[in-house]
């Protein structure tokens, strides 16, 4: 059988957990957020769900060590629950990957149209109420063209994009923070909370499992490492992708928050570069700001286009879905099927323009929160010795860090789907993830088919 090409090092894992979890929603959604929680609640949210989410960390290096497979929750749910929950799991998280890639699409459009407002013409239809131009479907197809080939290709070269995009994020967000640091003003800051102080924050924690999943996509691509590589740096890799993030995501917030009056900066395009180019007072701030965007864009949209086709592959691997996704490449020795799956669909969802952004972070959070907490109820049955597997051994800090990461990925869920709670689930979001639920059942009956 042909195995996956062995290539990737700690820094690839890093620059693949870090570059899925960090994309673009810090520029094109950014009033989204202040909206959500202001000043002190968007910053204190990203805060506190981002500390939430390192127990989680620590099960995945704990599960990605023990059994290094491309399958990741559909591996570790199947060592300790039946079939039908090790599928549901898999599927969940395959929307939790994919869903980001129509998302990238769509906003490196937007993104562009920003840079060159004269692609903001040639309208083909709208999207309730939102125009859909020629110019950005012509872009954002190009991007998910070139991404599958790379894909294609094989893992080093995705690899390689990755970190070079995802360093050059890093140094170029340093830049523009440091030269705006000096500009502003605490006067800048209110309003701290835009509801209840707890309300803000719960509004804003209830999106950050969608804007830091990415991770865990560091198991989706385990045995795709290097011969020489240890696996408790599958551990260390996750964890510092957690850290970066949460200091990231805060910092941007504060800065656009300190640099400008942020909340006579509603309705602004772009209001990160807005901000900063009031601050500053001058335009090449944003080509700054503009150049570190789209290098995030890419390595979000590739490391998730990995996440993705990995997952999907493996689903076809273990005859949970049609099992041609589960194919490698003869020569390449990447899942190619898979990753033209995932490049085809990704074209034809972006279709529906920018109307997807707001919406599909939503049930992305919930798609994350549900994989993370069957994760953590499979490393907490396997850790008590409940199934014939010797793969995990848990002490009983251990058993406290799995069971408050549980809790922490279940509370995540249900902020969003209880009615009661500000923010929850509208009927769009309900839409969207029945849509996918069915179009998983549609999957397993097609599977089994052929053998009635």
């Amino acid at each position: 059988m042909i195995q996956l090409a062995r290539k990737l090092r700690v820094t690839d894992y890093f620059a693949l957990g870090w570059g899925t979890m960090v994309g673009v929603g810090w520029l094109v959604i950014m009033d989204d957020w202040l909206l959500r929680g202001g000043a002190l609640g968007t910053i204190l949210g990203f805060a506190i769900g981002g500390a939430a989410l390192l127990p989680i960390g620590w099960v995945y290096g704990r599960m990605v060590q023990a059994m290094p497979d491309a399958a990741g929750e559909v591996a570790y749910t199947a060592a300790a629950f039946p079939r039908s929950v090790s599928y549901a799991t898999g599927w969940m998280m395959l929307l939790a990957y994919f869903i980001v890639c129509p998302w990238e699409a769509v906003a490196v459009g937007r993104i562009a149209g920003y840079i060159f407002p004269a692609i903001d013409s040639v309208e083909l239809y709208r999207i309730a109420g939102r125009p859909v131009y020629l110019p950005h479907l012509l872009i954002g197809l190009g991007l998910t063209a070139l991404l599958t080939v790379l894909n294609y290709g094989g893992v080093r070269l995705s690899a390689t994009f990755q970190n070079w995009t995802s360093f050059g994020t890093i140094g170029l967000f340093i830049l523009f923070v440091g030269l705006g640091a000096g500009r502003g003003s605490p006067q800048n800051f209110p309003p701290l909370f835009t509801h209840t102080p707890l309300v803000s924050i719960l509004l804003v924690v209830q999106i950050v499992p969608y804007f830091m999943t990415g991770f865990e996509s560091v198991g989706k691509a385990a045995e795709e490492a290097s011969t020489e590589f240890q696996g408790r740096s599958f551990f260390h890799a996750i964890w510092m992708a957690i850290l970066v993030a949460i200091v990231f995501y805060t910092t941007i917030v504060a800065a656009v928050a300190y640099v400008a009056p942020w909340h006579a900066l509603i309705g602004e395009k772009f209001m990160t570069a807005v901000a900063f180019e009031r601050a500053v007072g001058a335009r090449w701030v944003v080509n700054i700001i503009l150049a570190a965007a789209l290098l995030s864009l890419f390595k979000c949209f590739n490391g998730n286009f990995v996440a993705s086709s990995r997952l999907l592959f493996a689903l076809g691997r273990r005859g949970l879905t049609d099992a041609r996704v589960g194919q490698v490449h003869p020569q390449y020795q990447t899942p190619s099927v898979a990753v033209l799956c995932v490049g085809l669909f990704t074209a034809a969802c972006m279709l529906l323009g920018d109307a997807i952004l707001v919406p599909i972070t939503e049930v992305g959070a919930v798609a994350s929160a549900i994989g993370w907490s069957a994760t953590c109820a499979a490393c907490l049955y396997l850790g008590a010795g409940r199934a014939d597997s010797s793969c995990i051994r848990l002490s009983t800090g251990g058993r406290v860090i799995v069971v408050f990461g549980l809790l922490v990925g279940m509370s995540m869920c249900l902020m969003k789907v209880m009615p009661l709670v500000p923010g929850h689930f509208t009927v769009y979001e309900w839409i969207a993830l029945g849509c996918w639920i069915a179009l998983g059942a549609v999957s397993v009956r097609s599977r089994k088919a052929p053998q009635t």
